[in-house]
């Protein structure tokens, strides 16, 4: 993308080899999230260089995210991004709306790569969903995560529902969305939501030595692995032994043929 329309969207963007960066680049409103972000994350995810394995997400300034920008939901707004004028439209045309901005969220599930959310300061709302859209999430012990959308007359919307069960279970997920109260950082780790929880100067070294770890094994066993595990709970063992034998057979293949067989 370029570097215009990523300044313009509040996004950094750069790829150092197999690792690519995304920064939320809008500090003075604590990287508070709008479509326009949400699009130019889609056209990022489109766009991702295929010898990428490791994708990490961060914010720049005192926060990860602080969730939705607040002028979206001025009643009194009449720019594209505002929900008052998202509300003069078909109930068809509001779906697809929010089914675009899904997918800037959607594609860091992608099993081609890993994606790590580096998470310090606040994760609200959006910021949150986004966090839960990695793979993995490492946080600073300054992290607050809250589902604010209840707060707020709303609902998740933005596919963080799926992987908050997944990594915490349906009460306690449940218990977060309604209250919507703030899950710090050491009871993040507690409860799954994170790997880790470190001091605040140490969240960037941790994360490159993660990322680095990921990718010192072949490419190929981290993704179908990635594959394998993505999806391992919605499938019957039948279908998970049959996935994990097609997946052994294509990496026999490949070591054999790297070793001139």
């Amino acid at each position: 993308m370029d570097p215009k329309t990523l300044e313009d969207a509040g996004l950094q963007y750069d790829v150092a080899g197999p690792i690519a960066t995304i920064t939320l680049n809008r500090p003075q409103v604590r990287n508070a999230q709008t479509p326009t972000m949400w699009h130019a994350l889609a056209a990022i995810g489109a766009e991702i260089p295929d010898d990428v394995r490791v994708v990490v997400v961060r914010g720049a300034g005192a926060a990860f995210s602080a969730g939705l920008d607040r002028s979206m939901l001025d009643p009194a707004g009449t720019g594209p991004d505002s929900v008052a004028s998202l509300m003069t439209r078909s109930d068809e045309e509001v779906s697809s709306a929010i089914d675009g901005f899904q997918r800037g969220f959607t594609w860091l599930r992608d099993p081609s790569f890993v994606s790590i959310a580096a998470v310090h300061g606040y994760a609200i709302g959006a910021g949150f969903q986004l966090a839960l859209s990695c793979d993995l999430r490492v946080v600073a012990e300054d992290a607050q995560f809250c589902m604010k959308e209840s707060a707020l007359g709303l609902v998740p919307d933005l596919t963080g529902t799926k992987p908050l069960v997944e990594s915490v279970g349906y009460a306690r997920a449940l218990e977060i969305c309604a209250t919507a109260r703030m899950v710090g950082a050491a009871e993040a780790v507690d409860i799954g939501l994170a790997l880790a929880a470190v001091p605040v100067d140490d969240l960037e070294a941790t994360v490159a030595d993660l990322a680095g770890a990921l990718i010192a094994p072949m490419a190929g066993a981290v993704r179908e692995t990635t594959a394998l595990l993505q999806g391992a709970a919605d499938r019957s063992l039948d279908e998970q032994r049959r996935l994990e034998r097609e997946a052994q057979l294509r990496r026999f293949r490949e070591l054999v043929a790297l070793m001139g067989g």
